[in-house]
């Protein structure tokens, strides 16, 4: 069998009412998706989807993997590093070559991966800041729904609104859920200067949000600053989590060195690949540590990351991102047949399909497909 084209299209929904997303500058009125398909010889193909591909097909980059066997993986993976390090993330491509790998072996690629675990609870990732009261109801029915934890964004430089928000979701269920806070402070969308606050600041937040027994607090901190992390782990006294958009395996190995991180969170379709985070996710757990992918891009790469989470016996929780009714699973994944979701004990599981289980809509998989 040999690989005879790479497709790539992009395609998009629009968001009215818009989605506030706490890390955007703006609020989202559409929502792109990139779509990539690996045709064989054969007839099969593996479908990925994650990060934009940008420059992909302009650069001609298909070229590198047509004509080559699909089950050479450790060829295509380190053939993407390549272009990763010379152009764009492009590691959606890895989850069609990773989809296609399970088809032609006719299992899902968590079981080539490992296959630990079948399914993982799910933790219900909110996106939007909300009001106190706003978030205490989305709270218990979070709860109603089946899910045993959620996360909140808060802004560290509106730090008591935040913290008021998390405080009433805590009142509000009590001890029947865990809660997870993320402070987006790691990275910035394109053309969002804004600095990081420093360890001092951070600290402070920390000490309030350890009161209310956050499970973990993502991204306090650039995932560079290994040292400020380091301090602010043993000092907050909090799981500390983060490195969703690590360029490189060394960036998160540096942080595991320098014990600077509880939770491990590179997501597959935008950091790493599947068959490097697999490799590092092994390091991590063996190190007592937690490895449980950020997600937050559709229900492709929701997928991607479940497959490797469920292989490598990841957890305690992946990564939900719904936060309705600024985010649903319609919207998430409007390029499924189906949305991907989260069953009435608040698990996802790993679908009865070969590959990664994606079924897109006819209208979507003619656009990828076409000549």
């Amino acid at each position: 069998m040999k690989i005879t084209d790479v497709k790539t299209r992009r395609i998009q929904t629009t968001l009215e009412p818009p989605l506030y997303a706490a890390w955007d500058p703006e609020p989202r009125r559409t929502f792109d998706a990139t779509l990539v398909a690996v045709e064989t010889d054969e007839g099969l193909t593996g479908i990925g989807s994650g990060d934009t591909m940008a420059g992909f097909s302009e650069s001609g980059f298909e070229a590198f993997f047509i004509g080559e066997d699909p089950l050479r993986m450790a060829r295509h993976v380190r053939t993407i590093e390549t272009l990763d390090f010379h152009a764009g993330r492009y590691w959606p491509l890895e989850a069609a070559l990773w989809d296609l790998v399970g088809k032609i072996t006719a299992q899902p690629v968590a079981n080539l991966f490992g296959g630990e675990m079948n399914r993982v609870p799910a933790y219900a990732s909110c996106g939007e800041l909300k009001s106190p009261g706003a978030r205490a109801e989305s709270a218990v029915q979070l709860r109603e729904e089946g899910f045993r934890a959620m996360k909140i964004r808060v802004d560290p430089h509106r730090a008591d609104e935040g913290i008021a928000s998390v405080a009433a979701a805590r009142e509000a269920v009590g001890d029947s859920m865990e809660i997870m806070v993320d402070l987006n402070q790691a990275w910035r969308m394109a053309g969002d200067a804004t600095r990081s606050m420093d360890v001092a600041g951070i600290r402070r937040i920390a000490a309030r949000l350890r009161e209310l027994d956050v499970f973990w607090l993502e991204e306090p901190l650039p995932i560079s600053d290994t040292s400020g992390l380091s301090l602010l782990k043993q000092a907050s006294g909090l799981r500390l989590a983060g490195g969703e958009m690590a360029r490189t395996m060394n960036e998160l190995l540096s942080c595991l060195d320098a014990d600077a991180l509880d939770v491990y969170q590179p997501d597959v379709v935008l950091s790493l690949g599947m068959m490097r985070a697999r490799t590092f996710a092994e390091l991590a757990l063996d190190r007592n540590r937690l490895f449980t992918p950020h997600t937050w891009t559709n229900g492709i790469g929701l997928l991607a990351n479940l497959h490797v989470t469920c292989g490598v016996g990841g957890g305690p929780y992946l990564e939900y991102p719904y936060d309705p009714p600024g985010w649903t699973p319609e919207r998430r994944d409007f390029m499924l047949e189906e949305p991907v979701r989260a069953d009435g004990e608040g698990y996802i599981s790993i679908p009865e399909k070969s590959g990664l289980g994606v079924c897109l809509k006819e209208e979507h998989k003619r656009v990828l497909l076409a000549e």
